[in-house]
């Protein structure tokens, strides 16, 4: 697919870092932006995987840099952002991508199993917000910041109560921030995709009937694209989005609202 949702240049001149950047939705929001004009900063502990991405961005005449980061480590974080602003001199979008889980008895989720997703997703979240904001607003030109969510962080998710636990801190600091921030035009907003056709997650439902149960929890009765979450959060960062602010925008085919309604 090489249509975009926004009209060409949308995001001309600016670049953009995104966590997470060489797979998955974090990959596919990285090429909108490529597509709309943007210089993309990708961002990774992958390096191998984060050149792979590079390389289909670039074929794509997207202008693309590879920075392996990570994201638990704020030197990194730091080195990150002074990195995407060397690309061409200022820094207007942070998406926040990067994550990690695993399903695991609550009773049986170790300590460094709890650190290990926390670091991750809520940690890593901040600290690559924080450098961002603080470039943002040393500037003077505002900015705009998209962290990716999920439903249970207010749903409540069993056997993920590190990820759950992790993902609602990032809600709540997108709340925060959104309301601290704005006076320096710097708008920061969440997106939360549902079950998305993604490398990462076809795995889960490799076995068609597993697929079809999956589906049928999905009031639109089919799973999302990367193309679908992309386009979304390339509008959150637009100017398109300029009066929108502090928001989780969720793009699950209705699956949360379903949840306890049908059997």
């Amino acid at each position: 697919m090489t249509k975009t949702m926004l009209p060409a240049g949308t995001f001309e001149g600016q670049t953009a870092i995104v966590t997470g950047g060489g797979s998955g939705i974090g990959f596919g929001i990285a090429r909108e932006l490529g597509l709309l004009g943007a210089a993309v900063v990708i961002a990774g502990r992958k390096a191998e995987r984060l050149e792979q991405a590079v390389e289909a961005l670039r074929a794509e005449n997207i202008q693309a840099v590879a920075v392996p980061t990570d994201i638990r480590d704020p030197q990194q974080v730091d080195a990150l952002v002074d990195r995407a602003i060397a690309v061409n001199g200022r820094l207007d979008v942070l998406v926040n991508a990067a994550a990690g889980n695993f399903i695991v008895d609550s009773e049986k989720l170790s300590v460094n199993g709890w650190n290990a997703v926390v670091n991750t997703v809520l940690n890593g979240t901040f600290y690559c917000t924080r450098a961002a904001g603080i470039k943002m607003i040393e500037h003077g030109r505002g900015g705009r910041i998209l962290s990716i969510v999920a439903s249970y962080a207010w749903t409540g998710g069993p056997r993920t109560v590190h990820s759950v636990a992790a993902k609602a801190g990032v809600v709540a600091m997108t709340r925060t921030l959104a309301v601290e921030w704005a006076h320096y035009q710097i708008r920061v907003n969440a997106l939360c995709p549902g079950p998305t056709d993604t490398e990462g997650a076809r795995p889960l439902w490799a076995d068609p009937a597993e697929a079809e149960r999956l589906k049928a929890k999905i009031p639109v009765g089919r799973f999302g694209t990367v193309e679908e979450m992309a386009q979304a959060a390339s509008y959150l960062l637009s100017p398109y989005a300029d009066f929108v602010n502090g928001e989780v925008f969720v793009i699950d085919g209705g699956e949360w609202l379903g949840k306890g309604l049908t059997s």
